[in-house]
């Protein structure tokens, strides 16, 4: 097979992968939390046709070597930590990170995995718990008849009771950080979970030891700015076209070598 056509092949995939980055990123531009992502590629192996030359001249002493690159892959999809936008919804057990963290919840195996989606709500049981009903880490238990629920920037979670006048302290919210929050893996459900590449999490309070500060009555929105998506999307779309181009230039190449030996 034409080489240019298999380099030309690879530049088409490439921008296949990016296109579905791009509108995966679009269809969670309204996803509480969402990080947006990007991919980046590199280029293959190339063929040296030939080797550096020593020429022994005046003015050089060897040439370079001539090599044909021969099209590119992809190298990772990088997600973009970045802080998002805060929206108010004057929601009691709506939370935001500001800074570094990440909320913990625990599976029903038992496993910790890790958000930035502080949509919670309380269990029949009175826990804090997520939009799923997966436990928040550690477990805050909520008892019946408290009132006027705050949370303060630094996790402290207090509330009135019914026969107490003054609010008391009834739990505090614990947030990990990790030292490469690309690494954590997506499993879905605004749900992250620690690999090797992310590193073991570091655990501690808000707004102490490097942790962002919480922020009650406010949900953290996507990063995603359609804008720049747009125009990603835009360059991709003419990256493909001009690959599909030279597809179909090596092809006409191949037929006109074809024609003749007719």
């Amino acid at each position: 097979m034409d080489p240019a056509l298999r380099a030309a092949a690879t530049g088409m995939m490439a921008q296949q992968t990016r296109t579905e980055v791009i509108a995966n990123n679009l269809a969670n531009v309204n996803t509480t939390g969402f990080k947006r992502s990007r991919a980046h590629f590199e280029d293959l192996l190339y063929q040296t046709v030939q080797g550096a030359a020593v020429v022994n001249a005046t003015d050089a002493n060897t040439t370079p070597a001539i090599q044909v690159g021969r099209g590119t892959r992809l190298a990772g999809v990088e997600r973009m930590h970045s802080q998002g936008a805060l929206e108010q919804t004057n929601r009691p057990l709506d939370l935001a990170i500001q800074g570094e963290g990440f909320f913990q919840v625990q599976q029903p195996n038992g496993q910790t995995t890790y958000t930035r989606d502080g949509s919670f709500q309380i269990s029949d049981q009175g826990t804090l718990v997520t939009s799923e009903g997966h436990t928040i880490v550690p477990g805050i238990k909520i008892p019946a008849g408290m009132s006027n629920l705050a949370i303060s920037p630094n996790g402290i979670v207090t509330a009135t009771m019914s026969t107490e006048s003054k609010p008391v302290e009834i739990g505090r919210i614990e947030l990990a950080r990790f030292a490469n929050p690309s690494g954590l893996q997506a499993i879905g459900g605004n749900l992250l979970q620690a690999t090797t590449a992310s590193g073991d999490p570091v655990t501690g309070y808000p707004d102490e030891d490097g942790m962002g500060q919480v922020s009650q009555g406010y949900l953290e929105a996507s990063n995603v700015e359609i804008v720049q998506e747009m125009v990603d999307m835009i360059s991709a779309m003419r990256a493909y076209e001009i690959n599909s181009k030279a597809v179909k230039n090596s092809e006409s190449m191949a037929d006109i070598s074809n024609n003749l030996v007719r």
